[in-house]
Parts: C-alpha cells; sequence; structure tokens
C-alpha cells in the first residue's frame, strides 16, 4: 500500500468513487448525491479540469476528468 501523499490536506477534499476499493458502495448517503462525511478523496491538485486523487482507505492514486472548469468543455 502507497502512503498519503505528503501534499495530501483534508481541507481539500473531492467526493468522487474510488475506482480501487469503491467504498461509497452501499452508502445511501453517497447514493443520494449528497457529501459524505466519510467517502471522500484527497484532492491533491488539479490541471484544469482533471483532478489529482487518492483515497484515504487504500491510497490508490488517480486522475479524474470532472468536466468542470478550464478546459472542461469541447464544444466552444
Amino acid at each position: 500500500m502507497l502512503p498519503l501523499d505528503p501534499t495530501a490536506d483534508i481541507g481539500r477534499r473531492a467526493w468522487v468513487p474510488c475506482p480501487r476499493c469503491q467504498d461509497h458502495e452501499g452508502c445511501g448517503v453517497c447514493l443520494d448525491g449528497r457529501t459524505c462525511h466519510d467517502h471522500w478523496r484527497y484532492l491533491l491538485s488539479n490541471d484544469g479540469s482533471v483532478l489529482h486523487l487518492q483515497c484515504p482507505n487504500c491510497t490508490h492514486l488517480w486522475t479524474w476528468q470532472s468536466g468542470f472548469g478550464a478546459g472542461g468543455r469541447t464544444d466552444g
């Protein structure tokens, strides 16, 4: 298991499903699309609309295209 990234800050979080551990499955709060107190991810950084994330539960690192912000639209 990877260690937590040294830039991981609980003040910068995102609510995106972890593709590795899928710990959000079966959570009523997550299924309702609400901000869950248990199933959040560290938002390490972003490049426009691409988020760089780490799961605090399994420490998996990944990028996710949010579709928001700079570079999120391709239709002009």
